[in-house]
């Protein structure tokens, strides 16, 4: 008999995709589009990202210039970016908007390193969750004659295997997050 994986390894990989999603919003040393991605402008009536009422490219390591499609949304987008408190100063001028990212302080470095943390460490609670949904499944089909004792534990064991090798990815993405912060 085979035990079928295949949603305990659609529901890792949705945990790396989040995590790696977490971590792209997280700022680190170098200024980066991403960063602005959960700022929402009040556009034509509706909340929209920034990226569709506007380009965004980055001038230098540490300035992003925005360009609206519309002129008339610059202070919606300036004011949008204000409200988020993301620790960079918003400049208008007459070609769109620049976002500075200033020097990261040593005290400010950790604090996004710990904020970086807590998403890792959220993403391994949801990989542990994943894990224990599997393996009651798997118990639940040995109680009812679906499977012996022993291909139990040969399944639990590849499960545990996959488990092991997201939560290697999930630490190898933090890691590198914390280097980019650190370095």
């Amino acid at each position: 008999m085979q035990y079928n994986f295949t949603k305990l390894k659609t529901d890792l990989t949705s945990t790396e995709k989040w995590l790696e999603k977490e971590l792209g919003s997280v700022r680190t040393n170098r200024a980066s589009p991403t960063i602005l991605d959960s700022v929402r402008v009040e556009a034509y009536g509706s909340d929209m990202p920034i990226s569709g009422v506007a380009s965004m490219t980055n001038e230098d390591a540490r300035t992003i210039r925005i360009t609206p499609w519309d002129q008339s949304l610059v202070k919606s987008i300036e004011k949008s970016i204000t409200v988020a408190n993301l620790g960079v100063s918003v400049a208008v001028d007459d070609r769109g908007i620049r976002v500075s990212f200033p020097e990261l302080t040593s005290d400010r470095r950790k604090e996004i390193v710990k904020s970086a943390r807590e998403k890792f460490e959220q993403a391994r609670i949801q990989t542990r969750k994943h894990r224990d949904l599997i393996n009651s499944d798997i118990d639940k089909q040995e109680k009812e004659g679906g499977m012996s004792e022993d291909e139990k534990f040969r399944f639990k064991t590849e499960g545990q295997k996959l488990i092991d090798e997201s939560s290697k990815k999930l630490e190898s993405m933090v890691a590198k997050k914390e280097k980019e912060i650190l370095g």
